[in-house]
């Protein structure tokens, strides 16, 4: 497989001079753990993860380094740790120059990637203008919901999941970060919904793709006031048979 067959289409970006304030607040909002940071011309400029906010001034999470260590370190990482603490902006946290894959990256370079690097996503750039991102998620689902003997995914799979997400993202009721996974007709769907009817929505609407022989729902229910969740009810029957 590879990464145009399981990464998540509909990229959440956020530009350098987006608020600290405001990009939390999105993260929480549409259920996610990173963004990606794009500048005026869409160009990929780096990625804006929770890592990034666990060290702030605001909360009292700031480094505290004794005076031999300081030393040791010298005064430029001290005054990167202030600026990574105490920035308002999100150039000032993000990581810049990111680890980036495209959309025929094998998954197992894929995974190489993501441990050599200590990363949790990687942008799918083409040129270099963002297209997608393949989290530890998308490959945690690719293995739960494919680890059978099915051959890999074909051409009309392939086919079969762009008319799906094609056909999602035309409507407001589309789940947050969608993403789809064909195996031989066979369709799991992942994101994250705020109403329970969208899910019904989507469900027909895959259903209604030509050469889509079974689906499978795995979207999550997030209430967007408290964050409280409820997984897919195919996954809690799953979870309790197993």
């Amino acid at each position: 497989m590879r990464a145009h067959q399981i990464m998540t289409r509909s990229v959440i970006s956020v530009t350098p001079d987006t608020s600290i304030v405001e990009a939390a607040n999105i993260m929480l909002k549409r259920h996610v753990s990173g963004l990606t940071v794009v500048d005026d011309t869409g160009k990929l400029v780096g990625v804006v993860s929770e890592g990034d906010f666990i060290r702030r001034s605001e909360i009292g999470t700031g480094r505290k380094r004794g005076r031999w260590l300081r030393f040791i370190l010298g005064p430029g990482k001290s005054a990167s740790d202030f600026v990574h603490e105490h920035g308002r902006k999100v150039s000032e946290v993000m990581t810049d120059s990111p680890v980036t894959i495209t959309e025929d990256t094998a998954l197992a370079e894929i995974v190489d990637l993501m441990e050599r690097n200590n990363v949790k996503r990687l942008p799918v750039v083409r040129g270099d203008k963002v297209v997608g991102i393949v989290s530890r998620a998308n490959l945690l689902q690719a293995v739960a919901g494919l680890a059978r003997d099915v051959p890999d995914p074909t051409a009309d799979d392939d086919h079969i999941r762009s008319r799906i997400i094609d056909t999602m993202e035309k409507n407001d009721w589309c789940p947050f970060g969608l993403n789809v996974i064909v195996r031989d007709g066979i369709v799991h769907l992942s994101g994250v919904i705020t109403e329970e009817r969208a899910r019904q929505a989507a469900i027909v609407a895959t259903e209604n793709v030509e050469g889509v022989k079974k689906v499978h729902d795995h979207l999550c229910w997030v209430d967007t006031i408290s964050g409280v969740y409820l997984n897919s009810p195919e996954d809690d029957e799953l979870a309790k048979a197993s």
